[in-house]
């Protein structure tokens, strides 16, 4: 066996009758079945010349066929590139000139608007749709099940997600074969996960948590997924029955809080509830607890890193702290400006090495060397603290970004796209504490004199260029954007002044 992440995962999956994936229609695919599918896929892209090293670009609905599809380019060997599929034409074709994929996957719904990209960025157009119909699924149709997945190394990328900074443009965040072993290997072991469990899936799976750890994870344990299109809570709530596990980020959470249905006997056959990809709130933390009995599980993790901390599975979850480090995982504390290490307690950088850290930015050596320490540790951005007993508290970003229902944005990008319109002077775009989303987008915008810009103008213009996670959740209107001595706005200020926007369901 090498290091391909596909044989870490599902290395004996063809002659494993078990129970893989059970679809929303009620049908269901065993290991040997997802292990077929996955090899026809890769015998396509074998016999189209798809090797070690070529991107796979893929934007498309939810599927098993989709999930089948990112196990093949695993086992031919290329490299994974999920693209969330709210992305405009325009934000996706920076993308894939970034990138130069050789096979670029869409929506039949979004081909004329692909090929046409593909036609400047060069690259092969296949469909895949939400149920697994398409080009690319009628193409591999007709290949063997049997494919024998190409040998890897730790160090071999197995996929770029590309994430979001503050300034400048989206960075793709190579991982590896080792990245995305060690992390899911190491939660299977934290989480106790086993052949026995049953995860509700209503994730995404161009994102982290819903591919990288809840199907990596489900995977490697041989453990059943039943696979939802979309998030339903009162269906969540129901299938819970037969249930053992739920991933999900805060907005599922407190969705599931407002049903009537949600008690201690509709969760009496869970064993785990994690969350993450956004900060949950306290609050929300001590509401499923008393309502349900059981604590909720959240850690925290990257783009650049997968998981870096979890609550313990045993032992005390804490409300607010995203626990401590997972085992071969450093993390420390230093001072923003210095790098010094900061005593237990105080506010500083977050800082993390590990088997789990990427091996930098995509075609960016200047900013991968911008990023890491000369001792191996990668500067997250991010401000926290660790307490006496090793727990991780984030207390902040050192660099603005929002995550908004597990979704980074970075404020630059839509301050942009607000400043262009007419009748706008200027603008700041900052997070604030959201119940549903973790973080909802705010903007601060300042109008040129004489001009009656409104809210639902700004609304309706950035509706079409910009994807519907990015755009704000309201528009306030300024005299003037504060600032410091050397001029820099003080999003901190605005954070604050707009702390309690959301505090109403009229948010």
């Amino acid at each position: 066996m090498t290091s391909n992440l596909y044989d870490r995962l599902l290395a004996g999956a063809e002659s494993d009758q078990s129970i893989c994936i059970e679809k929303d229609d009620g049908t269901a695919l065993s290991y040997a079945e997802l292990a077929a599918l996955s090899g026809r896929f890769a015998n396509f892209l074998a016999r189209i010349g798809i090797g070690p090293n070529h991107r796979v670009a893929v934007k498309v609905e939810k599927s098993v066929e989709a999930v089948a599809l990112y196990l093949a380019t695993l086992r031919a060997g290329a490299v994974y590139l999920p693209l969330n599929t709210a992305y405009t034409p325009t934000e996706t074709e920076y993308f894939i000139r970034d990138a130069q994929p050789t096979l670029i996957v869409c929506d039949p719904r979004e081909e004329a608007d692909l090929r046409a990209i593909a036609a400047k960025a060069g690259g092969r157009v296949e469909t895949l749709d939400h149920r697994g119909k398409g080009s690319l699924a009628d193409a591999a149709a007709g290949f063997p099940a049997r494919f024998d997945t190409v040998a890897r190394t730790n160090d071999d990328l197995a996929a770029i997600l590309y994430t979001s900074g503050t300034t400048g443009r989206s960075k793709g965040a190579m991982l590896t074969h080792g990245n995305l072993s060690s992390n899911a290997l190491t939660l299977v072991q934290e989480w106790r996960y086993s052949s026995k469990d049953v995860l509700i899936h209503a994730l995404p799976i161009y994102h982290v948590h819903g591919l990288f750890v809840a199907c990596n994870v489900t995977f490697a344990a041989r453990a059943r997924i039943l696979f939802m299109q979309k998030f339903d809570a009162e269906r969540i709530l129901t299938t819970m029955a037969r249930s053992t596990v739920l991933m999900g980020v805060p907005t599922f959470y407190v969705r599931l809080l407002e049903s009537a249905n949600l008690n201690e006997r509709a969760t009496a056959n869970m064993r785990l509830f994690v969350a993450g990809s956004a900060p949950l709130l306290a609050e929300t933390h001590r509401a499923w607890k008393e309502r349900t009995g059981h604590a909720i599980l959240e850690r925290y993790g990257m783009t650049e890193t997968g998981m870096i901390a979890s609550n313990p599975y045993e032992g005390a979850r804490i409300a607010g702290s995203v626990g401590r480090p997972l085992p071969a995982v450093e993390v420390r504390v230093t001072d923003p400006e210095t790098g010094a290490i900061l005593p237990v307690g105080d506010v500083g950088m977050i800082e993390v090495k590990g088997p789990n850290v990427f091996a930098g930015y995509w075609n960016m050596p200047d900013k991968t060397a911008a990023e890491f320490r000369a001792d191996g540790f990668f500067i997250t951005g991010d401000l926290g603290k660790l307490d006496a007993q090793g727990y991780l508290y984030i207390v902040g970003r050192g660099k603005d970004l929002i995550i908004t229902g597990g979704f980074n944005v970075y404020p630059k990008e839509i301050e942009t796209e607000i400043d262009a319109i007419d009748g706008v002077s200027e603008s700041a775009v900052v997070g604030v504490p959201h119940a549903d989303f973790g973080e909802g987008v705010t903007a601060a915008v300042v109008r040129l004199p004489n001009s009656s810009v409104d809210e639902r103008a700004i609304l309706d213009a950035l509706s079409g260029r910009l994807a519907k996670f990015k755009q704000p959740k309201r528009v306030i209107f300024v005299e003037t954007l504060p600032r410091n001595t050397m001029g820099k706005v003080q999003k901190n200020l605005l954070r604050e002044r707009f702390a309690t926007i959301y505090a109403t369901k009229a948010g």
